[in-house]
């Protein structure tokens, strides 16, 4: 039955543009014709550091349901649904992995935790040497190696604490952690849900979380509200979908793309938005492999566009390509859709409603069956193109069942390569997330549950070479101990099962579960393992960052820079720095000691010079680090104000580093040196102090050259622990910084 009839298409962007022609799949397709919307940020800077931004504490006392909106009326099961035709009718042995790590992630009612909101819409993703999980309202990064919480956890909207604007006051929930594998950097994203309706976005400037974000804003087409939206990373733009709504009332399917290279630079970025109709909970292709691990899968194909993929009717899956022009929006394509046909048949779990049981209460939970769910994971290798997806089911005997497809051939003739249903027993699965690692072994976690049982996070796997359609046995990842109660049906709304770029192989799954019965009390779990046969070993390599991110100079003034390499998989190599563009006129770069970082870690300084013919503006410097082939680069801003001959100064501060006990204090001094006649007041700041902690200057600034003591003090339970403190002088136009280190003891 099509519950999806095709609603009308409108226009209701802010910057009108053109329609497409024609289809670019296949033409004997019935197609739709869908009109591009193209949007720009209204806000974006440079964040300072994470690790010197003070995390915002999560909210207390906000215990609420979020409710799910469903873009149609969830439809009530007349009889009891037919035999799932793709149940998988035989399972093998116990799923042939590796474990890996294992421990607790965000949850409510834990120390340092809000109690807001269910469900917890868990997702998360791994980098190069951190796994970022964000539920709802916050987020926390966890040591990969340790599994311990290095930073947070937080607010999600301390992210955009910098920004200002509705991104920085607004904390909605909804949120995505990505990781571009490219281009080693860290994309994370959430909406604003008030009026009017924003997508906030923050791209790190370097693989390493705790760095500087570039922070965007971007309102929503038409002022509708974004439900559900989901991140996909592709070569040539951030893919993002979303529900739009009007009230309660189902507007379109939306598809958008956000300019990736302008974003991965900190320049202004470019939304470019379709109205997809009657085609809801679309969810973008989402590019794995091609992350620098030796693996045997690559970039799509020159050109190739990102795909999305939804089901309007049981019968079929719908897929559609989005070529996106950056220089001519009017050329921009949003051609389907396609329909899947070889895609078995199959009834949505509990009609798209609730009917998961638990043991030891009647509250049923939700299934969320009516859409497809996160991620729609995409690999090219080579020979062939890969996707994989997963979504929930009734199997036909009395419980529900985690459907999966692999989809190959998406440019030229979509077709499912193979396709099963996962109910091994008469418990309930459900909450599906899959990926696929760089030799074609996929994996699939799930929910688990029923009337004899806690809520449980398992997963099944399949190696490459298992018989098509086939998962092999389940294993755990945690049993849940206890039950959601009190007419609270919530749950999920998604899981994340993500693929480590360092290696290509270890898989990540991240979901809910409950410790004790109970509401708005659920738990997460953070997991990783491997199939044996991938053992891809990660190339040695290192990671680039600069610090501050930004500085402001006179014109015909010097400043200055640290530049940092962070090795990984045992890299020891000598990095060669260079300035490889973004120097405005008459302005130079060095490096002291030497452009030249050896035995793979370090830093260098810097120095950026001026004259007096340069012209004043905003200037994005960019990085590179070289040995051999690795190639890395980070990008600082150099702001440069009109010259006037009125000089400039430097800061400085020693001793480079203190500790401090509770309820004591310690001191830096700080000094202010004028050059070329400078004779200005310079007013001091710090950042970066932890909390239960303050800072004062005495004098609290300074008339041209001289010094100033800061106390930092400590109450009576600080956080212990390292961190960065950033003084920063400032003069008119002219801001200088430099950090010293606090640890709380």
């Amino acid at each position: 039955m099509n519950k999806h009839v095709a609603a009308g298409l409108m226009v209701g962007g802010i910057v009108a543009a053109g329609a497409f022609a024609g289809p670019k799949l296949l033409e004997a397709q019935q197609q739709q014709q869908f009109h591009v919307i193209v949007v720009h940020d209204v806000l974006h800077v440079i964040s300072p550091p994470l690790r010197n931004i003070v995390p915002i504490p999560p909210a207390y006392g906000l215990q609420r349901t979020i409710p799910l909106r469903h873009p149609f009326p969830v439809q009530a099961q007349v009889g009891p649904p037919p035999r799932d035709p793709a149940l998988q009718t035989s399972i093998g042995p116990l799923v042939s992995t590796t474990p890996g790590k294992n421990f607790l992630g965000v949850g409510v009612g834990q120390p340092g935790y809000s109690d807001c909101c269910a469900p917890p819409d868990t997702n998360g993703a791994a980098g190069a040497t951190q796994f970022v999980q964000w539920v709802n309202l916050d987020f926390a990064v966890f040591s990969k190696t340790t599994g311990s919480v290095v930073y947070g956890p937080a607010a999600g909207n301390t992210l955009w604490s910098g920004l200002g604007g509705a991104c920085a006051s607004s904390n909605s929930g909804d949120p995505i952690a990505q990781y571009d594998k490219q281009a080693g950097r860290w994309v994370m994203m959430q909406p604003v849900f008030s009026n009017p309706y924003q997508l906030c976005v923050a791209v790190s400037t370097t693989s390493d979380v705790m760095g500087t974000f570039n922070l965007y804003q971007i309102p929503i087409p038409g002022n509708y509200f974004p439900d559900y939206p989901k991140l996909g990373v592709w070569t040539d733009g951030y893919y993002v979908s979303y529900n739009a709504f009007n009230g309660n009332s189902f507007i379109s399917g939306y598809a958008c793309a956000l300019d990736r290279s302008s974003m991965l630079t900190g320049a202004g970025a470019t939304m470019q938005c379709f109205e997809a109709g009657g085609y809801p909970s679309l969810v973008p292709a989402d590019l794995d492999g091609d992350s620098g691990a030796t693996g045997t899968t690559q970039a799509p194909p020159s050109g190739a566009p990102d795909y999305f993929i939804d089901f309007s009717t049981t019968s079929s899956l719908n897929l559609f390509q989005f070529h996106v022009d950056w220089t001519t929006p009017s050329n921009s394509t949003f051609t389907g859709p396609t329909a899947i046909s070889n895609a078995s048949s199959f009834s949505e779990a509990c009609g798209g409603g609730a009917c998961v049981p638990q043991t030891g209460t009647r509250q049923l939970l939700d299934s969320l069956g009516d859409r497809l769910m996160y991620r729609f994971a995409y690999r090219n290798f080579g020979s062939y193109e890969s996707l994989v997806v997963s979504h929930s089911v009734a199997t036909g005997n009395g419980n529900t069942g985690v459907r999966w497809y692999e989809i190959r051939s998406p440019g030229s003739s979509p077709s499912v390569d193979q396709q099963g249903t996962f109910a091994p027993d008469s418990s309930y699965r459900w909450m599906p997330s899959i990926a696929e690692d760089e030799k074609g072994d996929i994996a699939l976690g799930y929910s688990v549950s029923s009337g004899s049982m806690h809520p449980a996070i398992r997963y099944t796997g399949r190696l490459a070479s298992d018989a098509a359609g086939a998962m092999e046995s389940e294993n755990s990842i945690i049993e849940g101990t206890g039950s959601q109660i009190k007419s609270l049906n919530r749950w999920g709304d998604y899981s994340s099962m993500a693929v480590d770029p360092t290696d290509d192989c270890t898989f990540w799954y991240t979901n809910e579960f409950l410790q004790s019965d109970g509401t708005f009390n659920w738990s997460t779990q953070i997991a990783s393992f491997s199939f044996p046969g991938c053992t891809t070993t990660a190339s040695p390599d290192f990671s680039l960052s600069a610090t501050p991110g930004s500085q402001t100079v006179t014109a015909g003034n010097p400043t200055s820079y640290t530049i940092s390499v962070t090795p990984s998989n045992g890299y020891s190599g000598n990095v060669t720095l260079s300035v490889i563009s973004g120097l405005p006129s008459g302005a130079g770069a060095s490096f002291t000691p030497s452009n030249t970082i050896s035995g793979g870690s370090g830093s260098a300084t810097m120095n950026v010079t001026t004259s007096g013919s340069t012209s004043p503006g905003n200037y994005t410097l960019t990085v590179q680090g070289t040995d051999g082939t690795l190639t890395h680069t980070t990008s600082v801003t150099l702001v440069v104000n009109p010259g006037g001959g009125s000089g400039d100064f430097t800061i400085s501060a020693a001793p480079s580093s203190q500790s401090l006990a509770p309820k004591n204090s310690t001191t830096y001094s700080v000094t202010v040196a004028a050059s070329g006649g400078f004779s200005g007041t310079v007013s001091l700041s710090v950042s970066g102090l932890p909390r239960s902690t303050s800072g004062s200057f005495n004098p609290s600034s300074i008339a041209g050259s001289g010094n100033s003591t800061l106390t930092i003090k400590a109450g009576g339970r600080p956080p212990a622990g390292s961190y960065t403190l950033t003084i920063t002088g400032t003069s008119g136009g002219l801001s200088h910084s430099t950090t010293v280190t606090l640890t709380i003891t």
